[in-house]
């Protein structure tokens, strides 16, 4: 399975959530709503996922092995530093 397009939407509110993400297999299926997440430790890739009644969330997509997990997050985060630099916000 191979990742043919990855498109990347900004997030510009205060919190961690920094883009918001979708990815194409093949040019046939589509994820969307993968994040980029700042965390502690740098930015990182959360799959979409669901409140579950018990407060839990639970991923709606995932890949099953690490390595289409790494795939996939070199995928992102590739496309993600080609974006263009952010214009400084006007006050």
């Amino acid at each position: 399975m191979q990742i043919t397009d990855v498109r990347i939407r900004r997030i510009h509110d205060e919190g961690k959530m920094i883009a918001s993400v979708s990815v194409t297999f093949d040019d046939e299926f589509v994820v969307h709503d993968i994040k980029i997440i700042e965390g502690q430790n740098g930015p990182f890739i959360a799959m979409p996922s669901r409140k579950m009644a018990g407060g839990d969330f639970r991923d709606v997509a995932h890949p099953l092995t690490s390595e289409f997990r790494n795939k996939i997050k070199e995928a992102v985060f590739s496309a993600f530093e080609k974006l263009p630099p952010e214009e400084p916000a006007e006050d």
